[in-house]
């Protein structure tokens, strides 16, 4: 594999210079022989001063900030420019640009299952940018092209490693575990992306959804499932709160009630804090037993 190994290049503006100067020292010369006078091996020296000095432009290059030259001559790998600036390298090799800036994409919504086997959609926005230029530009043929496509393959085998809900406390899921998620897609992705010269700075989920063919059945399950948790919540609450109204009641003593008469308030106070419906009062107008 090819590995990035960075150059400087010539300052581009010592070059202007020169370039600029070549000329105007030929031109110079020439006058100074008298024109027509001038040795032939003297003008031919000229004429080639010039052509040089044309070919010499070619080899200036600006490099912006957070941008990288890819510097090829006759096919072979010269090197890297990262210097921002006006620089000047050799005028016979190509130089390809590479931008270094942090890049994201959102990729589609993918169709896949889950760990128990449930229809899902899911999609990612993956954070990245290139860090080896010699590695993106030769190890693949297109890099955002790679980086799109191996994005959304780790996405696919992230998916069917977690289950949508969990089922017990402590069990990781797609939908609870979303830093744990995140960062077993991160390492999915980079796993993939680093013969590309590509390096993942952040990789989240931004779309998470049954797939519509059970997503009612899914929703009926949720229901329920939060129903039975409040209840549960609520039936421990009641009976905190009657166990707390009998030890007031008979620590004051308000009322001396036997065992018959404790259940009978057990089972009215229950009635009343778990239903789901306010209750409606009976006033006894007779004594306790009546």
């Amino acid at each position: 594999m090819l590995k990035e190994r960075v150059i400087t290049g010539l300052s581009g503006w010592t070059m202007v210079a020169i370039l600029v100067a070549a000329p105007i020292a030929g031109v110079a010369g020439i006058a100074a022989l008298g024109g027509d006078d001038a040795p032939p091996l003297f003008a031919a020296g000229i004429v080639l001063l010039f052509i040089l000095d044309v070919i010499g432009w070619r080899g200036l290059t600006i490099v912006n900030p957070n941008t990288a030259r890819v510097v090829l001559l006759f096919g072979r790998y010269q090197g890297t420019l990262k210097t921002a600036g006006l620089r000047w390298v050799n005028p016979f090799t190509v130089r390809r640009l590479v931008s270094l800036k942090v890049r994201n994409f959102e990729s589609g919504k993918l169709k896949v299952n889950d760990l128990i086997g449930n229809p899902i959609e899911i999609a990612a926005i993956v954070v990245w940018r290139v860090v080896e230029t010699a590695e993106a530009m030769f190890e693949v043929n297109d890099y955002e092209h790679f980086v799109h496509v191996q994005s959304e393959s780790a996405l696919r085998t992230m998916a069917t490693t977690f289950p949508y809900d969990a089922h017990e406390d402590g069990d990781l899921s797609l939908r609870g575990s979303v830093s744990e998620v995140s960062h077993r897609l991160g390492q999915e992705i980079q796993e993939r992306l680093a013969t590309a010269g590509v390096h993942v700075i952040e990789a989240r989920i931004s779309h998470l959804a049954y797939a519509p063919e059970i997503a009612n059945a899914m929703l009926r399950r949720q229901q329920a499932t939060a129903i039975i948790a409040a209840r549960q919540k609520i039936v421990e609450g009641a009976v905190g709160m009657v166990e707390m109204a009998l030890e007031q009641l008979s620590a004051k003593k308000v009322v001396h009630l036997d065992e018959e008469r404790k259940a009978t308030m057990v089972s009215n106070l229950l009635v009343v804090l778990c239903g789901d419906r306010d209750a409606q009062p009976v006033v006894n107008a007779g004594s306790l037993y009546q």
